[in-house]
């Protein structure tokens, strides 16, 4: 069959058994879900905006003898970028759970030490450890949720799943407003803290939830994969019911039991065919201008942003970091709701292309910090940036990689995906900080003419995949030229499902 006739085969499983009814228990069973896998998100997201909140606090800066710019800096920010490896692993041998559940513990041990640490190394090395927690939980929620949610929804939840780190950093931010007014260490220490909670919400019930039905199945468990898609899919739980037939049958036909998910050294998935390297094409993409927007030099560096255009005292630039992860926060929220009915190709192409005119807009104001009413202006339009940034990419990030990715690379491909971002990452916290410091507001200049590029890009190349189930994506990837085909047939792609 090909996508088309897949796609009306859906539709007509779909006008029979339209999936479960909103606000219903088994509804809310699948938002409780959702939220026990959020927890794993964003903690990279949620580590910038924290750790450029303590970079800037003087108490910070005198103990471990550091400036809020330059190499030393870009060290500390950066040793968390290099922690990716167990994300290729153990998702495939001991299932998305696990993973999540030792992801998770491991960003504890690294966030108790960080927040103790006497010595700059030991320091380093908590950082380092909440890293490798973050990748591999980062990792396994996105395959989860992919996995898991069904297809007209999907959108939304990995939407929210990026999305739910502005919660901690909304929390962290917050605090760091009172507590940057200490004189004591605690002021810098104690936001460290804060990333403990949601990692530990995540210990505790991700036991509580069900596994994967499709990793279920490579491991023969069909039966158990049947019954979790009956109860979290279908409108009256029918195990027989024709949209849990369709969805087996595509899961059968599709998912190799001897795969080379079972070898957690064989990455050729990512590369073996035309269609697998386009698949990884778009990981790279995702996971290298989603870094390179220029997010990562407001997001990390916000408070010397506002320094370098006249705002100088510690408690507002703190009140501003606060304020930019309230407004990403509705940006993300928004974007993950638009995510499922915009499409994944308009989505992305209006937030780049609006970035590259409010970056235009912010070099122009910036480029002269004499006059208070320039500074001024320039800093709202980082703020609306910022939002615009989270409306399109935010929800993006964790969901079109999942997406595109086949189930037998989609682990390896999530943990490429990481490493692709955390390498793209390197770039933001090591070579900004000196950049900041020689070229200041021409820095945004250089974020404009890439941004350019990547609207480009994102036109010729990106894949339409809204209203697809995953093995469906799977199968536009095959079609010659898959930007092309989805983009003429994108308007046959949408379910009349209702929301669930």
């Amino acid at each position: 069959m090909t996508p088309l006739e897949k796609q009306a085969a859906l539709n007509e499983a779909l006008a029979v058994d339209p999936g479960v009814e909103a606000g219903s228990w088994r509804a809310i069973q699948l938002y409780l879900i959702v939220l026990c896998a959020c927890c794993c998100s964003g903690d990279s997201g949620f580590d910038g905006t924290v750790m450029g909140g303590v970079n800037s606090m003087k108490q910070y800066q005198n103990y471990f003898g550091m400036s809020s710019a330059g190499a030393s800096t870009g060290i500390v920010f950066g040793i968390y970028t290099v922690g990716a490896v167990p994300a290729s692993y153990l998702p495939d041998k001991f299932g998305r759970r696990f993973s999540m559940w030792f992801g998770n513990a491991i960003l504890i041990i690294g966030a108790v030490i960080t927040g103790t640490a006497t010595r700059r190394n030991t320091f380093i090395g908590g950082r380092f450890l909440t890293g490798v927690g973050s990748a591999t939980a980062g990792a396994s929620a996105k395959s989860y949720l992919a996995e898991l949610t069904p297809p007209h929804r999907r959108g939304l939840c990995l939407g929210l799943l990026n999305s739910f780190y502005y919660i901690g950093q909304m929390t962290a931010t917050g605090m760091m407003v009172a507590t940057g007014k200490y004189s004591n260490n605690w002021s810098w220490r104690l936001p460290l803290f804060v990333q403990i909670g949601p990692a530990a919400l995540n210990v505790i019930f991700v036991y509580l939830c069900p596994e994967s039905p499709r990793w279920l199945y490579t491991k023969g468990q069909s039966k158990r994969a049947r019954a979790i898609l009956a109860s979290l899919h279908s409108r009256t739980g029918d195990i027989n019911s024709p949209l849990i037939n369709l969805e087996m049958n595509e899961i059968e036909e599709t998912i190799h039991l001897g795969g080379s998910d079972k070898r957690w050294w064989d990455f050729r998935p990512l590369f073996r065919t035309r269609a697998d390297r386009y698949r990884a094409g778009m990981v790279i993409l995702i996971g290298s201008f989603g870094q390179l927007s220029g997010n990562g030099l407001i997001t990390y560096f916000l408070p010397v942003l506002l320094k370098n255009a006249g705002i100088t005292s510690q408690n507002r630039q703190l009140t501003l970091n606060f304020v930019n992860s309230v407004t990403s926060f509705i940006g993300a929220l928004t974007g993950s709701a638009s995510v499922d009915h915009i499409g994944r190709r308009k989505l992305l192409l209006f937030s780049t292309g609006s970035l590259v005119v409010i970056l235009a807009i912010v070099t122009g104001l910036l480029s002269d910090t004499g006059s208070a009413a320039r500074s001024n202006a320039g800093i709202s339009f980082i703020y609306l940036f910022m939002v615009v940034f989270s409306f399109g990419w935010t929800p993006m990030q964790a969901l079109y990689g999942a997406e595109v990715l086949s189930y037998e690379a989609r682990a390896k491909g999530l943990a490429f995906l990481n490493i692709v971002a955390q390498a793209s990452s390197c770039i933001n916290t090591f070579a900004l900080p000196v950049a900041l410091q020689r070229i200041t507001w021409k820095v945004y200049l250089i974020f404009l003419v890439w941004d350019a590029f990547e609207f480009l890009i994102i036109y010729f190349f990106v894949v339409e995949t809204r209203g697809l189930t995953l093995e469906q994506i799977e199968e536009v990837f095959e079609q010659p030229n898959p930007r092309k085909y989805s983009t003429e047939n994108h308007f046959k792609f949408q379910t009349g499902a209702p929301p669930a």
